[in-house]
């Protein structure tokens, strides 16, 4: 299922398992919404108990997208076919091109305590499909904060009014935000008519444009509205919120490929088989 025009969806969590065991919490790419134009899949990791996220992802490929890693506590580290290699702790994001192949690993570095953070799926077009990969990793305080007295923007990716955050994707003109509301506070953003958009709440609860959320919670608001108008409940919230260009084009999916045709997946599957997958990638890496 794909979100489509004039409908307001309210899409809960499923809880599933990835990598060797990891427990997330999943909305974009489920039965319920398989995929959001550009976004493919949002995972949300959130557990103080090792067995639900010590066994990690180990060495796996990607091809044909994005991935933005944002941890929010705990440490994970990283490893790819390319020679990068990292620590994410708290705040730290990764931006990771896969594009025309990368194979790699992400492991926590700690053996108990609190593990929370995100994955997003952007998706590229066919024309940016075998691109060079690239790889970025910023710490925490590479990342402009907003305070206000009834809110608190973190600016991952793009920007909001006046700043703008050190990620930029020059391909769906994508904004990525986590926001954090005072109790009752009242929060609105505007983005542009053509881009689809969604807001995902991970802490307290509150309302949206009237009705009630939960926590864990996924909103993709009315496609012919570009108003977001969230208020939060007597505990507050927080929640990441997204909006980006649709790419508008066929997707086809099997696992950590994504191209446009069957045809494609099936040459992804046999160059990762035969070690092709990542021969002759270029690597583009940015600051930290």
């Amino acid at each position: 299922m794909n979100a489509s025009a004039n409908t307001v969806y309210q899409i809960p969590a499923i809880e599933t398992r990835e990598g060797a065991g990891v427990t997330v919490y999943r909305t974009i790419g489920t039965p319920q919404l398989r995929n959001f134009d550009p976004f493919l899949l949002l995972d949300h990791i959130d557990s103080d108990n090792p067995k639900n996220y010590i066994a990690g992802f180990p060495s796996h490929p990607h091809r044909g997208f994005t991935t933005l890693t944002y941890i929010l506590d705990g440490q994970m580290t990283h490893q790819d076919s390319l020679g990068n290699s990292g620590d994410l702790g708290p705040g730290s994001v990764q931006w990771m091109k896969a594009a025309s192949g990368v194979i790699h690993s992400e492991m926590p570095k700690q053996k108990d305590g609190l593990l929370r953070g995100f994955q997003l799926w952007v998706n590229l077009p066919a024309a940016h499909k075998m691109d060079r990969p690239e790889y970025q990793e910023y710490a925490a305080s590479a990342f402009p904060v907003i305070r206000t007295p009834t809110y608190t923007i973190k600016v991952l990716v793009g920007s909001y009014d006046d700043t703008t955050g050190p990620i930029k994707d020059n391909i769906t003109s994508m904004s990525f935000l986590d926001v954090q509301l005072r109790p009752r506070a009242r929060f609105q953003i505007t983005s542009p008519v053509t881009h689809n958009r969604f807001l995902y709440l991970f802490e307290g609860d509150g309302t949206f444009e009237g009705d009630n959320v939960a926590s864990h919670s996924l909103i993709i608001p009315d496609a012919d509205d570009n108003l977001v108008d969230f208020t939060a409940s007597e505990q507050g919230a927080r929640f990441l919120i997204a909006h980006a260009q649709p790419i508008n084009e066929p997707i086809a999916r099997q696992g950590p490929f994504v191209m446009n045709s069957r045809a494609e997946i099936e040459q992804a599957a046999r160059d990762y088989q035969s070690n092709q997958l990542v021969r002759g990638a270029a690597l583009h890496r940015h600051g930290k």
